[in-house]
């Protein structure tokens, strides 16, 4: 259960990490102006890695800044437990009732052959969580998160770790996308075997690590994942919106490093250019 917990956790993560407009290419940002006394960063992080080494310059950011927040409070004992709460289906519907017998059967085979266990003892849980349980079983290598390489580092530093958002907030996002879409990325998942989600993940390792927080504008219009294709303003523009006056409180109280996922860096309604419009500098560390 601890397993599933940690995955799942990432999973309300990780349907972020894409979306951009012509920026600069790069994961790491400065923000200063606006009144800041001293400058905060902005990390763009991707959820699910083989290798999430904090590079040198991600290290001296660290050391600069004074605090650390992220999408979620991930060092909230409560978080898991308020998780929990909300990731099961509303109205008591279950994955039967957006599915043939057909198509049940196959997810069916898909979870008892690459997560060792039947769907039906899980199928009451919305079907992005089901989703999300397979994903290490995309990357061949040890799951990595930097979230989690970002708060060792802040607790060596005895640093408090935030929060942009509450667990509630970020699993309300999967009861405003139709349960339908996401059943539909579920069942193109089990009808070859995670082939093609392998394909996309490896792809999006590699675009993450060239640093082009642009070319993931095109990932993310990918028709054959309804979730992120059909509702972006759900899944990043709205909650970049919210962030903004979040993120100028925190900085201006002390030196913030900021992580989130990646696909909220960029666009014109990304986190970059909506800071921008909020008055301040913020520059590419490059």
């Amino acid at each position: 259960m601890k397993h599933i917990l940690s995955l799942l956790t990432c999973a309300v993560l990780s349907i972020t990490m894409v979306n951009a407009q012509q920026l600069g290419n790069s994961t790491l940002w400065k923000i200063s102006g606006n009144g800041l006394e001293k400058p905060s960063y902005l990390f763009g992080t991707i959820h699910i890695t083989c290798d999430a080494s904090l590079d040198d310059d991600i290290k001296k950011a660290l050391d600069e800044t004074t605090q650390l927040v992220l999408e979620l409070d991930m060092d909230d004992p409560s978080m898991q437990a308020n998780l929990m709460k909300d990731v099961y289906m509303k109205d008591g519907k279950t994955l039967k009732d957006f599915v043939s017998e057909e198509d049940f059967s196959a997810i069916d085979s898909l979870f008892i052959n690459q997560a060792g266990m039947s769907v039906k003892m899980i199928q009451n849980m919305k079907p992005f969580f089901l989703t999300s349980m397979l994903y290490p079983k995309m990357i061949d290598c040890p799951m990595q998160s930097f979230e989690l390489e970002l708060m060792k580092v802040s607790k060596e530093q005895n640093e408090e770790v935030y929060g942009l958002e509450t667990v509630e907030e970020q699993m309300k996002v999967f009861d405003d996308i139709p349960y339908e879409d996401q059943v539909a990325d579920l069942i193109r998942m089990a009808k070859d075997n995670l082939e093609y989600d392998k394909e996309t993940f490896a792809d999006l390792l590699e675009v993450y690590k060239s640093e082009d927080i642009n070319a993931m504008l095109d990932m993310m219009d990918d028709e054959n994942n309804k979730t992120t294709a059909k509702h972006q303003d759900v899944l990043l523009k709205n909650r970049n919106i919210n962030w903004i006056p979040k993120i100028e409180e925190f900085a201006k109280q002390e030196s913030t490093f900021f992580g989130v996922g990646a696909g909220h860096l960029a666009g014109n309604n990304g986190v970059i250019k909506l800071l921008r419009k909020a008055g301040f500098t913020v520059e590419a560390i490059l």
